[in-house]
Order: structure tokens, then sequence, then C-alpha cells
């Protein structure tokens, strides 16, 4: 390969680092070239822009980053292929689909600006919570109360009706 191509996909990476909020590193060894495709469609469905990347063009691109991705330079072995997104559970939840198989694996993963490095971290990953979900959380606490205090004000009423009710029928 030549240097300016290498040069050209380091600064198209580096773009796509800067353009997506979230990443994971997985290993795509052993998926034949059907569930390979397979990968690629669901990914398309998903959102989430899957890359095979060499090693050393990758790691050189997270070098040129502004952020630090030092924890991730370890995973850089073997054959590496990059999903990016904007959701950070989303990977997560693809993967799981494949556990069973073991292919792929996760190296490592980039989201909420904090680093999981090892596949055990699978789990935990796919427990976050993307923003709509948390604004969605928040929107429901915020609206409990509020719930509450109308329901007791509606309750309140009928109850002081039926007891004004109850006084005013009540023999003298």
């Amino acid at each position: 390969m030549k240097k300016e191509l290498k040069d050209t996909i380091i600064v198209e990476l580096g773009e796509k680092l800067k353009q997506y909020p979230h990443f994971y590193l997985v290993d795509l060894t052993g998926l034949n070239a059907e569930k390979t495709s397979a990968l690629r469609a669901k990914c398309f469905k998903k959102e989430i822009k899957l890359l095979v990347v060499k090693n050393t063009l990758l790691h050189r691109a997270l070098e040129a980053s502004e952020i630090n991705y030092e924890p991730l330079y370890d995973c850089l072995k073997g054959s590496t292929a990059v999903m990016f997104t904007n959701t950070a559970n989303v990977p997560a939840k693809l993967l799981k689909e494949y556990t069973k198989e073991g292919i792929p694996a996760l190296k490592a993963a980039y989201a909420e600006e904090s680093f999981f490095v090892g596949a055990d971290k699978l789990e935990e990953l796919a427990s976050l919570k993307s923003k709509n979900e948390l604004i969605a959380d928040v929107v429901a606490l915020l609206q409990s109360p509020a719930k509450n205090v109308v329901s007791a004000l509606q309750s309140g009423a009928n109850t002081i009706h039926g007891v004004l009710k109850t006084l005013g029928e009540r023999p003298e």
C-alpha cells in the first residue's frame, strides 16, 4: 500500500472518530462471507458504520486524535473491525445476538467517554442507556409527582364532596 493511500485512510478514520461519539473494536475472525454480509446488513439497519481496518492505520488515527485512546492500543492485534455509532448501546445489543457463537468478539469499546476493554464488558455496554432512554426516564420521574398530586386532589375533592353531601342529607 502506498504512503499516500495510508495517509488518506488515517485521515478518514480520524474524521470518523470525530463524527461518531462511540465506537467498538471487534474481531471478525471466523465469520465467513455470508455471515459477514449479514452482519453488515444488520449494522446498516441499526445505523452502525462497520469498517475492517489495519491495526497500524487505526493506531495512527487514534494517536492523531485529540482524545487519548491509549487504553485501546493493546487491543489492536489480529483482525480488527470498527463499529462506529451515535448510540452507545446499539452495537452491544447487536453483538449480544452473536454471543452463542462467540463471533464477532468484542475487543474493546469507547462509549459515553469511557473505555471498556475485554469481551466481558459486553453486558455492561448493552445495559447502558441511550440519550433518548435517559430523557424518557427523567420525564417519567418528573411526571410521577405531578400525577400523584392531581390524583390526590381529585380523590380529595370526591371525598370532601361526599362528606358535605352526607352532612347536608343528615336530619337535624
